[in-house]
C-alpha cells in the first residue's frame, strides 16, 4: 500500500479511511488497526511542518467528517472559512460510525468491536487525530475550530501538542464535564444500555439494533441542544395536530406537540448513527476534565500558549455561558472572547449563520494580527538552532 499523503484527501471528495496502526488508550487498552475518515476542500499552501493554510475543523457528538454540509454557510469559496484561500480539512473522530474506526467497525479477528471497544477519552480522539494528520505527513496546523464535542478536542490540542497548533477557536463547550451534563449524559447512556435488544452492546449481528433506547437518549439530548425559550416559543402547550393529551386517561398516541417532535427527532438518529458509537461518545464527554493529570483546571488552562478565541450561547443550558467565561479568565493565551446571542440555545453555532459567519470571520482576522506561540518563542529566542 502506497504512503498516504494530503493529496490522498480529493478536494471536495468523499470521506476516505486513513490507516494510522495502533492507539494505546489513556487508560491502557490498545485498540488495534485503527483507522480515521477525513475529507478535505481547498488547496493545501505552505509548509506542512511550518506555516501554512490548513484549517483543522472538529466535530460536535454525532457529527461526521462532512463539514462542507452541516456548517455549510461557514465552509466554502468566499464564506468565512474559505476554501478558495484556506485548506479546510475536517475528520470523523475516533469512535464514530462514520468512516472511522468505532464500536461498529469491524474487529480485526472478525464481527463488529461492540463491546471490546474500549471506554476512550477527548484526548484518545485528539491522538487518533493526530497520527492521522501524521500519515499524510501533516505536521502543523494554521488553526482548529471546534464546538460542543468538537470545541473540547480543539482544547485538548492545544494543551497536548501545542507546537503543533498556531490558533484555535473553541465554541460552547467548557474545561471540564460538570456534574450535571455527567447526569443528563448518563442517563442517555442509561436509556441506551437498558434496551433488551443493547444485548451488552454486542448487537451488531443480530438483527436487533436497541433502536428504542437511543431514540429516547436523543429526546433528552436534544432538550440540551436547543433553548426553553425557543422550544415553549415554537411550542407551548399545543396539543398534535389531531390528537388530545387532555383526556379522561393518558393515552400514549394522544401527545403535546413537544413530544411529536422530539420523537421526530429521535427516529432521524436511529436511521443514521449507531447506539454503540453514541455510547461510546457520550462516555469520551463525561470524561472532559483537561485539568486531570495537570494540576487542576486553572493551572492546566493558564499553561496554554496558543492564542486562543473562546466563544459561548448566552440561552446555553448543556455549556452554560458562565463556563466559557471561566475558560476566557484562565487560559493563558486569550486571543478574544465572544457570546452569541440566541433563544436557540447550544446548537446555536450550527443554526445562526449571520453570527457565526461575523464570528468567524473576526477570529481569521486575528490569527493574521496575532503572533502564534511559535512566532512569540522565536521573538524570545527561545527556539531550537
Amino acid at each position: 500500500m502506497s504512503t498516504p499523503t494530503l493529496q490522498t484527501l480529493p478536494d471536495g471528495g468523499s470521506p476516505i479511511a486513513i490507516p494510522i496502526g495502533d492507539i494505546t488508550t489513556e487508560a491502557g487498552v490498545t485498540i488495534g488497526g485503527v483507522e480515521i475518515a477525513a475529507q478535505r476542500w481547498g488547496e493545501f499552501r505552505g509548509d506542512p511542518d511550518g506555516t501554512n493554510n490548513i484549517l483543522l475543523v472538529e466535530h460536535a457528538l454525532t457529527g461526521d467528517s462532512n463539514a462542507a454540509e452541516w456548517w455549510c454557510e461557514a465552509v466554502g469559496p468566499g464564506k468565512a472559512l474559505d476554501t478558495d484561500e484556506w485548506c479546510v480539512i475536517c475528520t470523523n473522530v475516533l469512535g464514530s460510525c462514520y468512516g472511522s474506526t468505532g464500536p461498529a467497525s469491524e474487529h480485526p479477528d472478525g464481527g463488529a468491536w461492540g463491546s471490546r471497544f474500549p471506554a476512550i477519552s477527548i484526548r484518545d480522539m485528539v491522538a487518533a487525530e493526530r497520527a492521522m494528520l501524521g500519515a499524510l505527513g501533516i505536521g502543523r496546523v494554521h488553526a482548529i475550530i471546534g464546538g460542543s464535542m468538537g470545541g473540547a478536542r480543539t482544547l485538548e490540542w492545544t494543551l497536548l501538542h501545542p507546537e503543533q497548533v498556531d490558533y484555535a477557536l473553541v465554541l460552547a463547550v467548557s474545561a471540564r464535564a460538570s456534574a450535571w451534563q455527567i447526569g443528563i449524559q448518563t442517563a442517555q447512556i442509561t436509556s441506551i444500555t437498558q434496551d433488551p435488544a443493547w444485548r451488552g452492546g454486542n448487537y451488531h449481528a443480530t438483527g436487533e439494533r436497541p433502536d428504542a433506547g437511543l431514540a429516547a437518549a436523543r429526546r433528552l439530548a436534544h432538550l440540551t441542544y436547543r433553548g426553553e425559550l425557543e422550544i415553549d416559543e415554537r411550542f407551548g402547550t399545543a396539543a398534535q395536530s389531531g390528537e388530545n393529551p387532555l383526556g379522561a386517561f393518558r393515552e400514549d398516541g394522544q401527545r403535546f406537540a413537544v413530544q411529536s417532535y422530539l420523537e421526530h427527532q429521535g427516529r432521524k438518529l436511529t436511521e443514521r448513527f449507531d447506539a454503540a458509537c453514541y455510547v461510546t461518545l457520550t462516555e469520551a464527554l463525561n470524561r472532559h476534565d483537561v485539568g486531570r493529570g495537570r494540576g487542576g483546571l486553572n493551572k492546566a488552562l493558564a499553561s496554554s500558549t496558543v492564542p486562543t478565541m473562546i466563544v459561548g450561547v448566552d440561552t446555553d443550558i448543556l455549556y452554560p455561558y458562565h463556563q466559557q467565561e471561566h475558560l476566557s479568565r484562565n487560559l493563558g493565551n486569550l486571543m478574544a472572547m465572544s457570546k452569541l446571542s440566541s433563544p436557540v440555545g447550544h446548537d446555536a453555532f450550527l443554526v445562526e449563520a449571520r453570527q457565526m459567519d461575523r464570528i468567524l470571520r473576526n477570529f481569521i482576522a486575528l490569527t493574521r494580527e496575532t503572533p502564534s506561540a511559535r512566532d512569540a518563542a522565536v521573538a524570545r529566542g527561545a527556539y531550537n538552532i
